[in-house]
C-alpha cells in the first residue's frame, strides 16, 4: 500500500517509490514532478548515469533528447562521451554497437505477433514466406543498451549495465549473423534511438538480404533520422512499434523523466506513411498498463489521439507486472485490460488487443 507526499492519500495503485498520485500529477505537476525527480536520481545514480540531460557543450543528435555534452560529461544514454572537445563512443566507431543479440523462433512474442508477416503471414508472397506464417524461421532480436528514458517500471532495465561494460557487436557480425532461416530483425531494448546510426547501417545489410526490418521505440528518435527508420521498414514488409507510455505530460514525465511531445510528434510523423503499404502495417502501437498511472484517462487520451491519426492502426494493451523501481505497484488486473481495450474501440481504434494477457491479475 503506497501513499501520496503530497494529498496523503493511500492506495495499492499507488508507488511509493515514485512518491505521488496520478491525480496530484495532472493537478499539481510541478509539485508532483519535483517529488518524482527523487525516484529519478536514485535510478539514475544507481548505474552511474547522468541525472540530467545535458547542456552547454557539443550537440549529439543522434536521438531526440537533445544533449549537448560538455567537455569530460556523458549523455543522458551514457554512451557518447565528450573528450578533448569530440564525442566519443564505445569502441570510436560507428560500426559498432553495444548490444547483445539472439535468435528468437518464430512465432515469437513480440509486440506486433498478432498482425506481422512471421506469425500471421500478411503480405504474402511479397513480405512472408508462407501464408500461414514462419514457423521453422527466426527473428533476429537486437538488444541494444543505453536509452533515452528512465523508465521506472522498465521491464527490461538490465539495458542500463551495457554502457559501463559494454560490450562491442559490428555490423558485420550482426550481417553474419542473418542466416537464410533468418527472415526478420528487430531493434530493441533499452532503445534503438541512442545508436540509431548503427542500427541503420545493419538495416541496410538486412534489405540487401531480404530480411524484414522492424523496431520497438518510445519514439525518442531523431527527426532527421525518423525517416530512414520508417523507409527500412516500409521497403522490407517490417514494421515500426511504438511505446506510448502517457499522453499528459507530467505523467509521462513523471513515469519516464522524458518528454512526451518528442515521442507524440514522432509517432505522428510515422504514422501518416501508414497507408503507403496496405498488406502489412507499417506502424504498430503498444500500451504498458502502469496500474494507477496509466489509467483510463490516459488510455482515453492516448487512444483518441491514435484514433484522429489513422484508426486502423494495431493498438496492443500490455500486462505491467512489478518490476525495476516500481516494485510496489500490482500487475495489471484483468479489469483494467478489458475497459483499456472497451475505450480504444469506443474512440474507433479498428484493431485492438491484450498482449501478454497471461500476466494479468485480480489484485485491484
Amino acid at each position: 500500500m503506497g501513499f501520496c507526499k503530497l494529498c496523503g492519500k493511500s492506495s495499492v495503485t499507488i508507488s511509493s517509490y515514485l512518491g505521488v498520485c496520478v491525480d496530484c500529477l495532472r493537478r499539481r505537476p510541478r509539485e508532483a514532478l519535483a517529488i518524482a525527480r527523487r525516484a529519478h536520481l536514485a535510478s539514475r545514480a544507481r548505474f552511474k548515469l547522468p541525472g540530467d540531460v545535458p547542456s552547454g557543450g557539443i550537440p549529439c543528435g543522434i536521438c531526440g533528447r537533445g544533449c549537448a555534452i560538455p567537455e569530460g560529461g556523458v549523455g543522458y544514454c551514457g554512451l557518447v562521451k565528450n573528450v578533448g572537445h569530440r564525442l566519443v563512443r564505445p569502441g570510436g566507431d560507428v560500426n559498432l554497437g553495444v548490444l547483445s543479440y539472439y535468435y528468437d523462433p518464430i512465432p515469437t512474442n513480440c509486440v506486433a505477433d498478432w498482425v506481422c508477416p512471421a506469425s500471421t503471414g500478411r503480405g504474402y508472397p511479397r513480405y512472408a514466406k508462407s501464408p500461414w506464417g514462419e514457423y521453422g524461421y527466426y527473428n533476429l532480436a537486437v538488444f541494444y543498451g543505453g536509452c533515452s528514458l528512465d523508465c521506472l517500471f522498465c521491464q527490461n532495465w538490465q539495458h542500463r549495465e551495457y554502457p559501463s561494460r559494454p560490450k562491442l557487436v559490428s555490423v558485420k557480425e550482426l550481417e553474419e549473423a542473418m542466416h537464410n532461416r533468418v527472415t526478420c530483425i528487430c531493434f530493441f531494448g533499452g532503445d534503438p534511438a541512442p545508436q540509431t546510426i548503427h542500427a541503420l547501417l545493419v538495416a541496410k545489410k538486412a534489405t540487401e538480404k531480404g530480411v524484414r526490418v522492424c523496431w520497438e521505440t518510445s519514439g525518442q528518435l531523431a527527426p532527421h533520422l525518423l525517416d530512414k527508420v520508417v523507409e527500412m521498414s516500409l521497403k522490407t514488409g517490417g514494421i515500426v512499434k511504438f511505446d506510448l507510455k502517457a499522453f499528459t505530460p507530467s505523467v509521462y514525465k513523471a513515469l519516464t523523466d522524458g518528454e512526451v511531445d518528442i515521442a507524440l510528434r514522432n509517432f505522428k510523423v510515422a504514422a501518416r506513411r501508414f497507408r503507403e503499404r496496405s498488406e502489412v502495417p507499417l506502424v504498430v502501437v503498444s500500451i504498458l498498463l502502469v496500474p494507477g498511472y496509466v489509467d483510463e484517462m490516459e488510455i482515453d487520451l492516448l487512444t483518441k489521439f491514435i484514433a484522429r491519426i489513422e484508426p486502423e492502426i494495431p493498438t496492443r494493451f500490455l500486462a505491467f507486472h512489478p518490476d525495476y523501481m516500481l516494485r510496489d505497484l500490482p500487475p495489471t488486473s484483468i479489469r483494467h485490460a478489458e475497459t483499456a481495450v472497451k475505450i480504444a474501440k469506443e474512440n474507433g481504434l479498428v484493431e485492438v488487443s491484450i498482449g501478454n494477457w497471461w500476466l494479468l491479475g485480480d489484485y485491484y
